[in-house]
């Protein structure tokens, strides 16, 4: 079986391009730098599923792209979870939060109604993130640059 991203993440996302297991994923939703990890492999709805050598990986390239997000954009804080009720892929949330955002302190779900990139804040965001991975393993997806 071969991976294919879920329908919902696939509407609900810009896909940026891959770590050597995840796929990176832009949430459209302009409201907050939310951004999503997905394991590259089919069939895999929770992380102990994969094989003791991509929990590893997931583990590493999750810590390191949120510490970049976090010095990038100056996070206050950085939110991450893999919650797979609506989407039973294995995913995980990698959202940067300000004690200003308009859901802090509560969690960003169901608080504000999603907000659409602008084409040209949507390139921004694209450039920003391709250029704070510059020093990770991690191939673009020059469709969306």
């Amino acid at each position: 079986m071969d991976f294919e991203l879920h329908p919902r993440l696939a509407e609900d996302c810009y896909y940026l391009g891959d770590f050597p297991l995840c796929a990176l994923l832009l949430s459209k939703d302009a409201n907050y730098p939310w951004y999503i990890l997905v394991p590259r492999q089919a069939g895999i709805v929770e992380a102990f599923q994969l094989n003791k050598q991509d929990q590893q990986t997931l583990q590493d390239e999750s810590l390191q792209f949120s510490q970049a997000l976090s010095a990038a954009f100056s996070a206050d804080k950085m939110n991450i979870a893999a919650l797979g009720n609506m989407v039973p892929q294995l995913h995980l949330h990698h959202i940067v939060r300000y004690k200003h955002d308009a859901a802090w302190p509560n969690p960003i779900w169901g608080h504000v109604s999603a907000k659409q990139y602008t084409p040209s804040a949507l390139q921004d965001r694209i450039q920003k993130t391709h250029q704070l991975l510059g020093q990770m393993h991690f191939t673009p997806n020059l469709q969306t640059s």
